[in-house]
């Protein structure tokens, strides 16, 4: 898959996992995210290896991060969505989500998915809404997974 990069006063969207900072990752997911915390880092390597990801940089630093679990053809999950405290409101959780929504290999798909309790306010402006038939949706979750 060719490797997608925006650059933007001093900031940096990137798809190139080898300048994906797995530590710096790993340290907001499981200790400042609230839905991974606890979470191994090499559950996140793996995920990262396995993964559509876009890295926020504010020059080299990683501020940011999102990644897509998807077939590239009729459905992906967008998940582990942050921008770093410090970098909030200045719209870059915005270029982020520009840059996914556009993303060549992820146009004409029949459904995108994502769980969020905070920012249902930013998805709402790239088109998701709430789950219109909650009955039908079925999940087997284990909140606990990292406690083990």
């Amino acid at each position: 898959m060719k490797i997608i990069e925006v650059t933007f006063d001093d900031y940096t969207i990137t798809t190139d996992k080898s300048k994906m900072d797995v530590v710096a990752i790993h340290d907001f997911l499981s200790k400042h995210s609230g839905w991974s915390d606890n979470i191994p880092y090499d559950s996140v390597k793996t995920s990262i290896d396995n993964s559509l990801n876009f890295g926020l940089f504010h020059h080299d630093k990683q501020i940011g991060f999102a990644r897509i679990i998807s077939d590239f053809s009729t459905i992906a999950y967008l998940g582990d969505v942050y921008v770093l405290e410090n970098y909030r409101g200045q719209g870059l959780s915005k270029k982020l989500m520009d840059t996914i929504v556009n993303h060549p290999n992820l146009q004409g798909l029949r459904r995108w998915i994502l769980l969020t309790s905070t920012a249902d306010w930013l998805y709402e402006k790239y088109g998701f809404t709430k789950v219109p038939n909650p009955e039908i949706y079925m999940e087997r979750f284990n909140p606990n997974v990292y406690k083990q």
